[in-house]
């Protein structure tokens, strides 16, 4: 187990370089002069030479992405060029509605998914099976953003049960804050959750036609018991598996939702960030996101290792 979790530590720490260099360099090819966008079209040529000097945009490209990295690696970003503060003091405040944001939607998405797809399992080929089932394709089919503008209309200005955009913070209490993430969240979280349902009845039924479960049907246990109790715990593994990759779109997802409902989040500040054209912004935080990523993906290789220890042997 403690070769497992190795490997897979040096697989995260080199994807992560991997990455970051990559954004990096599409970073420097993009049009633009970051010290002519700070200055204005109209600087005089000395003052955009002195101001790249004092960026380092005057060194070599593999020393500006050593110094870059290296402040990366102990948390310090740079200074964004459009709010002239270090993007760290950006970070902070916003990670404080997208990480919460993030979390619910994921919360919902595994919980409605679940409970939706081992119950279509279970009742495979009926009408009920037949209803899921076509209102998870259905969603699927829905775009996070459609279904946001719907859950506007709907929920916030003809019910007003939640507000239609802004963020009260969580200066005002846990529920006002968590009141402002409750519609984003199942926007964000159900065209997930459609996806993870079709993926858990799929592997509920695979399971559920294995030996093991008609052993322990003969052995006299119900057939709840039986999905309970051994057919689901087993059909998590690719469950598991789909949660890990769903993480990405969750992240992209959020720069869309929180456009939508104009909540001051890390997807907020990455969208200003490319329209205003601030690369040093938008490189550490898209690095950022894809660090992210590759961490989740390797916390699911951890429990896919714990679910199915074959695999932290090796396979055998």
């Amino acid at each position: 187990m403690i070769s497992f979790i190795g490997g897979r530590l040096v697989s995260l720490v080199l994807t992560t370089l991997a990455a970051s260099v990559i954004v990096f360099l599409l970073m420097q090819v993009l049009p633009g002069d970051p010290a002519v966008l700070m200055l204005g079209m109209n600087a005089d040529a000395d003052a955009i030479a002195a101001l790249h000097r004092q960026l380092g945009l005057d060194q070599p490209i593999w020393i500006r992405y050593l110094h870059w990295i290296g402040g990366f690696v102990v948390g310090d970003f740079g200074t964004s060029l459009t709010y002239s503060v270090p993007i760290r003091e950006l970070l902070g405040p916003r990670i404080l509605v997208t990480l919460p944001l993030a979390l619910l939607s994921m919360a919902i998405s595994v919980v409605v998914a679940i409970a939706i797809g081992v119950y279509a399992a279970a009742n495979r080929g009926k009408t009920g099976d037949t209803v899921v089932m076509g209102i998870a394709q259905v969603g699927v089919a829905i775009p996070n953003f459609w279904l946001a503008l719907l859950f506007i209309l709907l929920f916030a200005l003809k019910l007003a049960w939640f507000p239609a955009s802004g963020f009260a913070g969580w200066e005002g209490g846990f529920w006002n804050g968590l009141h402002s993430l409750i519609l984003p969240a199942f926007a964000l979280g159900l065209p997930l959750a459609a996806i993870l349902a079709r993926v858990t009845r799929s592997a509920v039924i695979e399971t559920l036609g294995e030996d093991f479960i008609r052993t322990a049907r003969a052995k006299g246990l119900s057939r709840s018991g039986a999905l309970w109790k051994h057919a689901v715990p087993n059909a998590l593994i690719p469950v598991v598996t789909i949660i890990g990759l769903q993480f990405s779109f969750l992240l992209a997802g959020t720069i869309i939702i929180e456009n939508v409902f104009n909540l001051p989040g890390v997807g907020r500040l990455v969208f200003q960030a490319i329209a205003q054209r601030d690369l040093v912004t938008v490189q550490t935080l898209v690095t950022l996101l894809a660090a992210s990523v590759i961490t989740i993906n390797f916390l699911v290789d951890l429990v896919y290792g714990y679910l199915d220890p074959r695999l932290s042997r090796g396979g055998h």
